[in-house]
């Protein structure tokens, strides 16, 4: 097994994809989002995640997306691919397309609908992990997939040679304790969700996988870091800014409420993809007034490396 701890502590951020008025990939917008998140301190970059609009983009999008990011990126931070559906077969094609030579890992996220058994969870990432050239992290989303990967299960696949971590958004603390206590010592386990990353980190996560990070990436990424080093009360303090941000950010739908913040920010359109539609005039104005708090809480809160 891979070890991928000492590459991908701290925090990940899953990149949004900016789209232009006409829906079409905004490639600058793109470029401007992982120049904002580098400088924002964030320790490694997610592309074509979830939080990427990724179920309404073409394979030759994707490949287009992952390229322009490894080269904006240009090895300042590790790259992370994200590749999972509910085609075992297919996933890996996608795998076999995407430039994952520059590539740390693959993040795949487990099937959605089909709702398969554990045994088939265990095989639908066995086959993926014998085939994919780099190590893969297993994301766990059970509110979007209607499907948990049970913890023996996730002891199961940590015992095979290429899946080297998780990405654990189940939001059970039992559940993360456990994985935690019995996984392998060299067996990454992160966050998956930005409201429960501090708590999370405090019980021996080595960091977070994370949407919040697009639109504030120093003060998130401050705060896992400062959550790493063991100063919870420094880490309590700037997560305590950050709470009602996390609920703005998740309350319709992802990434509805970080494109509507990003936007504010002028780092990109506030476009998406249908199905999913910009977030509702109400909560954009409470994220806008949020936003413009900040900037005076910017000193309690730490915004800034110290």
């Amino acid at each position: 097994m891979s070890n991928l701890i000492p590459l991908l502590s701290g925090t990940g951020v899953a990149l949004v994809t900016p789209f232009t008025s006409s829906k079409t990939i905004d490639e600058p917008a793109l470029a401007r989002v992982i120049e904002h998140v580098i400088a924002g301190g964030v320790e490694y970059v997610v592309t074509l995640g979830t939080t990427g609009e990724t179920p309404t983009l073409s394979r030759d999008e994707k490949v287009r997306i992952a390229r322009l990011t490894i080269e904006v990126v240009n090895q300042r931070v590790p790259v992370v691919i994200g590749a999972g559906g509910s085609d075992t077969k297919e996933v890996i094609r996608e795998i076999e397309k995407l430039p994952t030579d520059h590539a740390v890992a693959v993040l795949s996220a487990s099937p959605y609908y089909s709702k398969p058994s554990q045994e088939g969870l265990y095989q639908h990432y066995k086959a993926i992990a014998e085939a994919s050239p780099k190590p893969v992290i297993l994301y766990n989303v059970p509110a979007r997939t209607a499907r948990n990967i049970n913890v023996p299960t996730v002891l199961r696949l940590a015992e095979l040679p290429n899946i080297s971590g998780i990405k654990e958004a189940g939001g059970d603390m039992a559940q993360c304790a456990l994985i935690l206590r019995d996984c392998p010592e060299n067996f990454l386990v992160v966050s998956g969700d930005d409201a429960l990353a501090f708590p999370q980190i405090a019980i021996g996560m080595q960091g977070v996988i994370s949407v919040a990070a697009n639109s504030f990436p120093q003060a998130f990424s401050n705060m896992v870091r400062a959550a790493l080093d063991g100063d919870l009360e420094k880490a309590k303090k700037i997560n305590d800014g950050l709470i009602e941000g996390y609920e703005l950010l998740f309350v319709e739908n992802n990434p509805a409420g970080v494109k509507a913040a990003m936007a504010e920010l002028g780092l990109i359109e506030n476009e998406l993809r249908l199905p999913l539609v910009p977030l509702s005039k109400t909560y954009h104005d409470q994220l806008r007034k949020y936003i413009t708090s900040l900037k005076p809480k910017a000193q309690s809160l730490k915004l800034n490396a110290e």
